[in-house]
């Protein structure tokens, strides 16, 4: 029992990349903010049930303060995201959101005093330095591609700020978990997230709103949602048992995941040239696991 948190931090990684991979087979050509919106919009029914079944818990002014802190740059860093995919090449955007269990290691020291060990702390590096040699065989010049595209690429500036906001909130959630309960805060928030996110995004897909409003959709919807829900809820409960660092770059094991979704699903090849990033996570995930 005590690594429970190790099996509900990779249920939230392998509940997220299935939910990516159904949305991108389900609306690969549809308008990324439609997608994202409805995504969040079907997982509300499954998290509302959750939230039937939980005890509300007292709720102090900490919780409110932080809650309210959190959720514009949760928003944020989603518009950022958004189009970071939308403007610049995936292989020049992605590898930095390994960057995020890095900066947690300072992060979360400095608003939560959590401290990592030095075995902790390798596994970190490696896991992210791994997250981030999967798209080593779409660096066609050199490992540092991406660095290198920054003053070219406002893509890649959009999805360091990326990261450096999900460092910020995913220490916030924690401290708002610790101050209510993970289900609690985790269906909370996002039923805001969702509610502010609505007017950016319909305003944003406007143009592709009336093509997208279909009986199909709706019903290719439904997994992605379900699977959005089940992630939400085990990484709260996951975040709010180990060092934030920790369970965030056990998460981080969906780009993993995913890779094995592109495989099988979309037929995406060069599984060899991954092979070094794929196996540089598992040691930093196994060092994490025995340090934590």
């Amino acid at each position: 029992m005590q690594h429970i948190w190790v099996l509900l931090a990779l249920l939230s990684a392998f509940a997220l990349a299935t939910s990516d991979a159904l949305t991108k087979k389900a609306l690969a050509r549809n308008n990324e903010y439609i997608v994202a919106l409805f995504r969040l919009i079907f997982s509300l029914p499954f998290l509302l049930c959750i939230l039937f079944l939980i005890p509300v818990p007292d709720l102090n002014w900490e919780f409110y303060a932080v809650f309210a802190i959190a959720v514009p740059f949760e928003i944020a860093a989603l518009i950022f995201y958004i189009k970071a995919l939308r403007i610049s090449p995936l292989s020049l955007t992605l590898p930095f959101l390994s960057l995020t269990p890095v900066v947690l290691i300072v992060v979360s020291y400095v608003m939560l005093g959590e401290r990592v060990s030095l075995k902790g702390g390798i596994g970190i590096c490696c896991l992210a330095a791994g997250g981030y040699l999967l798209h080593f065989h779409k660096m066609k010049k050199s490992v540092f591609g991406p660095f290198r595209a920054i003053t070219k690429e406002k893509g890649s500036v959009f999805m360091i700020i990326t990261a450096l906001i999900y460092s910020l909130t995913s220490t916030l959630g924690k401290m708002a978990i610790i101050h209510s309960s993970p289900l609690f805060f985790g269906v909370m928030y996002f039923i805001v997230v969702t509610a502010l996110f609505t007017p950016v995004a319909l305003w944003m897909g406007r143009k592709e709103l009336k093509g997208f409003i279909t009986k199909k959709h709706f019903r290719l919807l439904i997994l992605p949602g379900f699977f959005q829900a089940v992630m939400i809820a085990s990484h709260m409960a996951a975040i709010s048992m180990t060092n934030v660092a920790y369970m965030i770059s056990v998460k981080r094991t969906s780009l993993l995941m995913g890779m094995l979704y592109g495989y099988f699903l979309f037929g995406e090849k060069n599984m060899k040239e991954r092979f070094p990033g794929a196996l540089l996570m598992f040691t930093g995930f196994v060092l994490i696991v025995n340090a934590s």
